[in-house]
C-alpha cells in the first residue's frame, strides 16, 4: 500500500498500472491533513515500478497544491499542478 498526504481534495478513482485500486481516507489531522491510503491491486516485487494515477478535484483550501498558469510554464499552453508533499511507502 501507499499513503499520501491530502488536504481538501476529492478523490474519485485510483489506478495502479492501469488496474483499479482501492483507496480510503484516514482520520483528518488539524495541520497534517488527511492521509489517503491506496491498496495496490497486485503485490509488487522489490524494485518493480508502479504507475499510480489519481483522479481528483482540488479546492482553494488545498494548501499543499500549487498551480502555474499556462503563461508561467515553458510551453505556455497548459497549466501545471505541483505538490510540496512527499510520499510515504508502507
Amino acid at each position: 500500500s501507499q499513503v499520501l498526504d491530502t488536504r481538501d481534495v476529492k478523490v474519485f478513482k485510483v489506478t495502479v498500472n492501469g488496474q483499479d485500486a482501492q483507496f480510503a481516507f484516514g482520520e483528518k489531522h488539524s495541520f497534517k491533513g488527511t492521509p489517503l491510503e491506496i491498496t495496490f491491486p497486485n503485490e509488487l516485487r522489490r524494485g518493480q515500478e508502479a504507475i499510480v494515477e489519481i483522479s481528483f478535484e482540488s479546492s482553494p483550501q488545498s494548501s499543499a497544491l500549487q498551480w502555474f498558469t499556462p503563461e508561467q510554464t515553458s510551453g505556455k499552453k497548459h497549466p501545471f499542478l505541483f505538490s510540496q508533499c512527499q510520499v510515504e511507502f508502507i
